[in-house]
């Protein structure tokens, strides 16, 4: 397994991408056709800014990126991108993020700051993925996708049953380039639904 890692994580680094969880992007997006080339992306927890990167090279997306810490992608890509440095938990920068909108898809490989403690850290990991949810619900586009990382307890089938509701389809999916002893899982919507989801 650690041949795995560091695999992706060499060819992270010779593709000139900051962290090998681009693999997990690229993945994701060729197998379920999650992003639309030349559409407009939301980024939740972009640092170190590999999938940034990615849109922004490989799709010609345009990028609004958020994350607590700075991250070095800006002048190189103009208006293309724009950084939000902030917590999407504080009300202003939640609205400051709705109104570039709306978006294609709203990504999300965000992440607790882990305190080692199991149950602790999958329900910091669940909050985050709520608020994503929350979030992608006022600004994304009608038939727009989103993508969310989630620690596996249990809980993200709450959260799973919600997108189906919202979603013209939701699964969950860990990809390759996750770490197989790692409890990350990812939740995937396609095609929004907007104010006529599903009846359950």
């Amino acid at each position: 397994m650690r041949r795995s890692e560091d695999h992706f994580s060499r060819q992270a680094k010779r593709q000139g991408f900051p962290a090998r969880s681009v693999f997990k992007l690229q993945e994701i997006h060729e197998r379920f056709r999650l992003l639309r080339p030349g559409g407009r992306v939301l980024d939740i927890g972009a640092a170190p800014g590999s999938w940034s990167q990615y849109c922004l090279q490989s799709l010609g997306s345009r990028v609004v990126a958020v994350d607590l810490a700075e991250m070095p992608l800006g002048g190189r890509h103009g208006e293309k991108f724009q950084f939000v440095q902030g917590d999407i938990f504080d009300p202003a920068v939640a609205d400051r993020l709705q109104a570039a909108g709306p978006y294609d898809a709203v990504l999300s490989d965000a992440a607790p700051s882990t305190s080692g403690a199991a149950l602790v850290d999958t329900e910091a990991s669940l909050q985050i993925a709520q608020r994503v949810l929350a979030i992608a619900r006022g600004c994304l586009r009608p038939g727009g996708n989103m993508l969310v990382k989630v620690f596996q307890s249990g809980g993200e089938a709450e959260l799973l049953r919600r997108m189906k509701n919202l979603f013209a389809r939701a699964r969950a999916f860990k990809p390759a380039a996750s770490r197989r002893e790692s409890r990350e899982t990812y939740l995937l919507g396609l095609s929004y639904l907007q104010k006529s989801p599903k009846k359950t």
